[in-house]
């Protein structure tokens, strides 16, 4: 199959697009378990080439559904049809799978519809025949209500025995007639349903919109919503949620929440940092108990020089890490006009400032990039700058920081206004910036203070 899209499509962005994901789905579908189910997400460009591939890897009977997810509002500047869905496609690996039905609350104009009625209480009902579709000569019998009339059974008998049809008069659940001669009607309470069973088309999900208190700023963002609809329908509770592509951690966070236990994937370092820090925030108890680990990055020094020499740019990433601030424009490579990081603290009420981090990995530093950072940081109108280096610092390097001068903080005293960090202290422990708010690597300080060791910070300022 993928020889067939090579011939067609040539060798491009699409075709390396494509033959990278048919190696993963091909892992993903040995890992699955039979009672397991893929679901893909993407949007309209790749959508036909993905399905030929999944029905390669998955088999085409295995297909369930194509879910088209509104993902987006209107598109009033568009010139031709606004695109605004994405494509969900839903696989299962064996007939055996997991499957709980969902539910979309009904729409206020169907409810209007409907539930045309309501009790003295405002109870919204709609009427129910009580009349059974097939014939059934055990219940066909004449019912006396508590209203006292009797009514005659449908042609066919009623839907219920006696004794239930006297249990819902009891429970008011009857509709008497107002005619002579008329029906009983069941009254079927719009509050009592589930909602009208979930389709293919997904319109009912609120999109992350720049005011969002969801928003993180990452660019594939997924509402929680979509990611827990999807895990509620084909797992339950205990089950193992993989998501081998997980950017933010939507997906992770979905499967805390419903007590999955999961597993997550990125080989970006701003994508782990940021779910590390959205679970800590959103389930303090995790990391409280260490009931979740990272694997594969840098523990000690010698993994962050390993990942420095293979991939400054990652390096970079993972280094802002260590200190909670964002990439500078996202972490794009070539897009930091010398800043790697851009962090904000709060220095009085209502009033914050910026704090940008300049990050080198190489063998070769001095006092020229402390000068540098200076520079930008009065440039940007920043109140501090964060020099986090894998080599110690020279002494020409400290007397330049110094230099610098300190920041009157409104509230929280002076504070120097360039700082030199070592990867090695930011590790262990022993170093940190040097902020109220900006209590970084709170747990791994407090450990080193523990041990004895020792905590000043590097003669620019003491805990």
């Amino acid at each position: 199959m993928m020889r067939a899209l090579r011939a067609f499509l040539g060798e491009n962005d699409m075709m390396a697009y494509l033959t990278m994901m048919a190696n993963r789905l091909l892992e993903m579908h040995r890992v699955l378990k039979p009672t397991g189910s893929l679901y893909l997400h993407c949007d309209p460009t790749a959508s036909h080439y993905l399905k030929i591939v999944l029905d390669g890897v998955f088999g085409k009977e295995r297909f369930e559904s194509e879910i088209a997810w509104k993902r987006y509002g209107a598109h009033s500047n568009s010139n031709t049809y606004g695109a605004v869905h994405d494509i969900i496609f839903y696989y299962n690996k064996t007939a055996k799978f997991t499957f709980n039905k969902q539910y979309a609350a009904y729409e206020d104009a169907y409810i209007e519809e409907r539930f045309k009625y309501a009790d003295p209480d405002g109870r919204r009902w709609a009427e129910q025949n009580l009349g059974n579709p097939a014939v059934r000569p055990n219940l066909i019998y004449a019912f006396t209500a508590k209203n006292g009339i009797t009514y005659e059974p449908p042609t066919n008998g009623w839907k219920y025995t006696r004794e239930r049809m006297a249990l819902l008069d009891t429970e008011n659940r009857l509709h008497y007639p107002q005619k002579n001669g008329g029906r009983l009607r069941l009254k079927s309470y719009q509050d009592e349903l589930q909602g009208i069973q979930l389709q293919d088309v997904w319109t009912d999900l609120v999109t992350i919109g720049g005011s969002s208190p969801e928003r993180l700023g990452y660019p594939t963002q997924k509402p929680l919503a979509l990611l827990e609809r999807i895990i509620a329908a084909s797992s339950n509770e205990g089950d193992v949620v993989l998501d081998p592509f997980c950017g933010c951690g939507t997906a992770l966070d979905a499967a805390q929440k419903l007590k999955r236990n999961w597993i997550g994937i990125d080989i970006t370092h701003l994508a782990v940092s940021l779910i590390e820090k959205r679970l800590k925030h959103r389930y303090p108890e995790l990391a409280a108990k260490g009931a979740f680990s990272i694997e594969g990055v840098p523990q000690d020094f010698a993994g962050a020089r390993d990942l420095a020499e293979r991939d400054k740019h990652q390096f970079q990433l993972w280094a802002c890490s260590l200190v909670n601030v964002q990439p500078y424009r996202g972490g794009k490579k070539g897009a930091d006009q010398g800043v790697d990081g851009l962090g904000f603290i709060e220095v009085a009420k209502g009033k914050t400032e910026k704090v940008l981090v300049s990050v080198k990995g190489g063998e070769n530093v001095g006092a020229s990039m402390i000068r540098d950072l200076k520079g930008t940081v009065e440039r940007e109108k920043a109140a501090v700058g964060l020099f986090i280096t894998l080599t110690p610092p020279t002494k020409p390097m400290s007397t330049e920081a110094a230099s610098a001068g300190h920041y009157e903080s409104p509230h929280h005293g002076a504070f120097p206004r360039i700082q030199i960090l070592t990867i090695q202290g930011l590790l262990d422990g022993t170093e940190r910036p040097h902020w109220p708010d900006l209590s970084f690597g709170e747990q791994n300080f407090k450990k080193a203070k523990a041990a004895g060791k020792n905590t000043k910070q590097k003669g620019l300022f003491e805990e």
